[in-house]
């Protein structure tokens, strides 16, 4: 039996007194943090448990945290050494959320209520039933201001129904998804095109109240940055929500699936920005691979050099680049006439081998076998 490692949300209820204790163990979180981060700018040097010991012993207000939380302060900031210290910035209590962090040791959930180290009681909102007992949790509040337990559990991967069929993935703009088979193409929902009247309104309505520097935003100024919060936040899930049923129905009827590596990055310069964001590329992609690893299907991703040039019918590349007007794709050899997206998508699966009959013929010329990676194979869990 596969397992894998997923996080299971639940909404939680503080009330007016576990908030303050909330906040007030962030505040102590976020101390150590800082106090990292300024020995390591000064020294050089990583901190270790033994330095929060010390300043446990000398700050009263400190030793009056959760030790858990702070030290997993310290592992999160220790784990993201391979990065470079120069990533490593001061949180400030007005921009930074609050995220805490909890092994085992250091929370218990019983009767719909979590409790964390420190005396900290907080109701959770259950939805559904945890599969396995939580190694971990991490306790955080949203823009909205609304609380959340994130557990990480085991849970027991359901086997997909067979399918011996293969697809390819190519990203778009016109499309968010345009695959070698039509019917499973994912089109441009346009959900922030049709929130984006009512967030404008928000947002203008914001700007008139903004506080002058220094000041304290007036309750009106914070009742419109509220709804634009959720405006935004509403246009997300409703993004998440397409992406995650286009890519069950895609697993359910594909084990093989060519997905293109694209990073949608350089579309925020461009003059198509606004609707390369509504598509949420990088997102829907993420989803995608996610739930196909669950699932045991492989998951191959090409690179996305020439994959426009390239004729999935003959494999002959074409000398110039396409400007993104155009729209179709014509093969100078074989006369082959083809939707431009489509013709990169069937590249893409040839070129993860999976259609054998012009693999060899499409594969990139000089492009290192190693950059076309295998993210998973059928009955292999992930680590």
């Amino acid at each position: 039996m596969i397992e894998s490692t997923v996080r299971y949300r639940y909404r939680l209820r503080p009330g007016a007194q576990a908030e303050r204790a909330l906040m007030d163990e962030w505040d102590r979180a976020r101390w150590v943090w800082n106090q990292a981060v300024a020995t390591l700018k000064q020294t050089g040097e990583w901190v270790t448990d033994r330095a929060l010991t010390a300043w446990r012993k000398e700050h009263d207000w400190l030793a009056a945290g959760s030790v858990v939380a702070q030290q997993q302060v310290l592992r999160d900031f220790r784990a993201k050494r391979a990065k470079g210290a120069g990533r490593r910035k001061f949180k400030s209590r007005h921009k930074s959320p609050p995220s805490l962090n909890y092994t085992t040791r250091g929370f218990s959930l019983k009767e719909s209520r979590i409790r964390l180290a420190g005396g900290v009681s907080v109701p959770v909102v259950v939805s559904r039933d945890l599969p396995s007992v939580p190694s971990s949790v991490r306790v955080y509040r949203d823009p909205l201001g609304h609380w959340y337990a994130s557990f990480v559990v085991r849970r027991a991967d359901e086997p997909a129904p067979a399918a011996d069929a293969a697809i390819g993935v190519d990203w778009g703009v016109k499309r968010v998804a345009t695959t070698t088979d039509p019917g499973f193409d994912l089109p441009n929902t346009g959900h922030g095109r049709r929130a984006a009247a009512a967030l404008v309104k928000q947002q203008r309505r914001m700007a008139r109240r903004r506080p002058a520097r220094g000041h304290a935003g007036s309750k009106g100024y914070r009742t419109a940055k509220l709804a634009a919060a959720k405006a935004h936040r509403k246009v997300a899930r409703q993004r998440q929500d397409t992406a995650r049923k286009w890519a069950v129905r895609v697993v359910k009827h594909h084990d093989r699936i060519a997905v293109e590596d694209f990073q949608p990055r350089f579309l925020s310069r461009s003059t198509m920005a606004r609707k390369a964001a509504d598509n949420a590329v990088g997102m829907t992609k993420s989803t995608l691979i996610e739930y196909a690893e669950r699932a045991g299907r492989k998951v191959v991703l090409v690179p996305p050099a020439y994959t426009t040039m390239t004729c999935s019918g003959c494999g002959s590349r074409a000398k110039a680049r396409l400007l993104l007007s155009e729209r179709v794709f014509s093969c100078p050899g074989c006369g082959l006439v083809e939707d431009r997206d489509r013709n990169a998508a069937r590249v893409v699966l040839a070129t993860a081998g999976f259609n054998r009959a012009g693999a060899d013929a499409v594969r990139h010329p000089g492009l290192p076998s190693g950059q076309i990676r295998v993210l998973a194979e059928p009955g292999i869990p992930r680590l």
